[in-house]
């Protein structure tokens, strides 16, 4: 095992540049729900939703202790995490860590506020990354998430399948790594299989994110159409006091309306949601009554 590991250090070193991981495939559409299993309204309710705070990052154990899922083609145990809608776009990093030669093939499901399916990552989009000198052999991939506006919070959901219960996936062997690194002939020996299993090791990754390519999840609105989904059990908060009444914020002058809107606009066009998120946060705090109109408008594409 210390002799297999030093090789694959080397090899790593030495710079392996084969293209070993299978790419996913690049037609995948996560907006395109219409594809994701169906899970009850009761069943995710039910689910213990843990918070996942960007930047933060969490190693999960996924047990036959963890919570499960057994409806159609979702088989196995599941992880469950609740993101911050309100802080503008995230980029998620999923790994699927094989241990002893077995790893949990992840699905995701990310929902919006009222748990409506927002995004769906089937586990042909998780591709396999092969050891490093600080990893080992992983199923993994990338979400870039929008929340819109008008929301708290949303989910995500990672579980793995029946069809892919029955399958495998092949590894990389340490030996072929060296040959590979050194420039030797690479050897022909069989690659080791890892069994996919209901069970397995997670990493879960989130930061902030500004880049292009996000996924919108759930819709855009002025405010909440409903009452958020309540998870879990809480304890009743006691009456609050009133609030004393403050003082609305004077109109903003024309021109400087005028100004955010535009900034707005150049933001949306330019791919920026984060930032026009931002902008329209600061407009409405100086009192604008169209930064919102025009926000939405724009990402609808009438801006």
């Amino acid at each position: 095992m210390k002799k297999n590991l030093l090789t694959l250090c080397l090899a790593l070193a030495l710079g392996v540049t084969a293209p070993l991981a299978v790419h996913a495939e690049q037609t995948i559409s996560p907006a395109n729900v219409s594809i994701a299993p169906t899970i009850s309204t009761a069943t995710l309710q039910q689910l213990p939703w843990q918070p996942l705070v960007p930047p933060a990052t969490q190693d999960i154990k996924l047990t036959t202790a963890s919570p499960q899922i057994s409806q159609g083609n979702v088989e196995g145990a599941v992880a469950a995490f609740a993101l911050p809608a309100d802080r503008g776009s995230m980029e998620i990093t999923l790994s699927s860590l094989v241990t002893d030669n077995q790893l949990f093939s992840p699905s995701v499901l990310v929902l919006d506020e009222q748990m409506r399916p927002a995004a769906y990552y089937p586990s042909s989009y998780f591709t396999y990354e092969k050891a490093g000198i600080m990893t080992s052999d992983r199923l993994q991939g990338v979400m870039k998430l929008t929340p819109a506006l008008g929301q708290k919070q949303i989910y995500l959901l990672v579980y793995t399948t029946r069809d892919d219960l029955a399958k495998t996936t092949k590894l990389l062997d340490p030996a072929k790594a060296y040959a590979m690194g050194v420039g030797n002939a690479v050897p022909d020996i069989p690659d080791p299989i890892a069994k996919h299993a209901p069970t397995g090791n997670l990493r879960i990754k989130a930061t902030a994110e500004q880049g292009l390519g996000n996924v919108m999840i759930g819709f855009i609105q002025s405010a909440p159409a409903s009452a958020p989904v309540v998870v879990g059990s809480a304890v009743q908060p006691a009456p609050a006091a009133a609030p004393a009444p403050t003082k609305p914020a004077e109109p903003m002058l024309s021109e400087t309306e005028n100004y955010f809107n535009q900034a707005i606009k150049d933001a949306v066009k330019s791919g920026d949601v984060d930032k026009a998120l931002k902008l329209l946060n600061e407009a409405e705090h100086l009192g604008s009554t169209s930064a919102q109109k025009t926000f939405i408008g724009s990402v609808k594409g009438k801006g």
